[in-house]
């Protein structure tokens, strides 16, 4: 039996990651479960699972929930003190981390401490603090496993071989929804146009980076502290089906490649049961009959040019990811608002990475001030009108 919590059980890996629970009822039970302000589904949640421990950040919804389960024995807790104490609750064994920013970073470092082991949904946590939580995991022998699809392939790509061996990872992006569109044309796309993803079901906060592709250049540097490879060993292609998820090109010239259905359960319950492989009721299988041709590109990093700058970020490394993460984070949220356009994303990142000065080995309380130190930036640019 698995002991699961979850951080982030409303959002989208966390709502997958309960369907992947409810399949599998026999081997998985909810532990605890966390989100951020969504008390209508987490008490959906909370009824069908029944956890121990619940976490809301939102202090007055959290209150709003305890009153709603006052006639159920579970506890609710809120705020970041909450969150910990999801991630370290004494009968998990697994803490799925699908937060999203940089909110994931210390409740991840809290349950390795506890001796969780984690699967990893939380792109920020190794972006912004590698060098932080990859010595810590090994100290307390927990396994960091990843969830992305990508880190997941390249993941059992690797299974059985050499670190030594490796040449290359093969790094694949759908494109997204503006694949093959030119600077010009993007000029005036909208948030309902950029969440339009014609392969993946996912929050809006990640389709936006795949839109962008700055999704791609945050798996990049996280690609490097995962396998402990250099950025230079990382290549990105387009590959539009998403059938291909990665691919690991070893000394020898074999490439060795993960494949399936773009379906996010597959890497969340592959990293819940690693390194056993459970059946799962998907409604179909791939059908190479039916897909005909899988196809690769280039990336256009002059379009698409917040890659460029993250794999830039990711060379310069210190506290730079942080600021290329919180710039983007930011960036974002705005963007989703209807209050920057599209192409301001990557522009406002380069003003910020163009403004830093960097931290070669930021500690925690120095990656998050870092972070404030980027929003207030922004902020400012954003009101100077510059």
């Amino acid at each position: 039996m698995k002991n699961i919590a979850i951080l982030g059980s409303t959002g989208s890996i966390g709502v997958q990651t309960l369907e992947i629970a409810r399949e599998q009822a026999n081997d998985i039970n909810i532990t605890a479960l966390v989100a951020h302000s969504n008390i209508e589904l987490l008490e959906k949640q909370i009824r069908e699972f029944m956890p121990r421990l619940v976490c809301v950040y939102d202090k007055d919804k959290a209150k709003l929930l305890k009153n709603n389960i006052k006639d159920l024995s579970v506890r609710v807790e809120t705020g970041m003190d909450g969150i910990i104490a999801c991630a370290t609750e004494e009968s998990t064994d697994t803490v799925v981390a699908a937060l999203v920013g940089m909110i994931g970073i210390l409740p991840t470092i809290e349950a390795i401490k506890a001796g969780k082991n984690i699967a990893l949904a939380n792109k920020e946590t190794l972006v912004t603090a590698g060098h932080i939580i990859m010595p810590l995991s090994k100290e307390k022998k927990v396994a960091l496993l990843p969830v992305d699809s990508e880190h997941s392939a390249i993941f059992q790509s690797l299974n059985g071989e050499s670190k030594q061996n490796v040449h290359k990872i093969l790094l694949t992006a759908s494109g997204g929804p503006f694949r093959g569109l030119k600077r010009a044309s993007l000029e005036a796309v909208t948030a309902a146009d950029a969440l339009k993803h014609p392969n993946w079901r996912m929050g809006p906060k990640i389709t936006i980076d795949s839109a962008t592709m700055i999704n791609k250049a945050l798996e990049v540097m996280e690609a490097v502290w995962l396998f402990d490879l250099d950025i230079e060993q990382i290549q990105v292609l387009v590959h539009p089906q998403s059938i291909v998820h990665s691919m690991v090109e070893y000394v020898d010239g074999s490439v060795i490649a993960q494949l399936g259905l773009p379906d996010m359960r597959l890497p969340i319950q592959y990293a819940l049961f690693y390194p056993d492989r459970k059946n799962m009721k998907l409604g179909e299988r791939v059908d190479f009959i039916k897909i005909g041709q899988l196809a690769f590109e280039e990336p256009d990093m002059d379009t698409f040019y917040g890659l460029r700058l993250g794999i830039k970020a990711g060379k310069l490394g210190g506290s730079m990811p942080t600021v290329f993460n919180a710039a983007n984070e930011w960036a974002v949220a705005r963007f989703l608002e209807e209050k920057i356009g599209f192409m301001d994303i990557p522009k406002l990142i380069e003003q910020a990475m163009d403004n830093h000065r960097i931290i070669k080995s930021p500690s925690l309380n120095e990656i998050l001030n870092t972070e404030q130190m980027t929003y207030d930036f922004i902020e400012g640019v954003i009101k100077s009108g510059k």
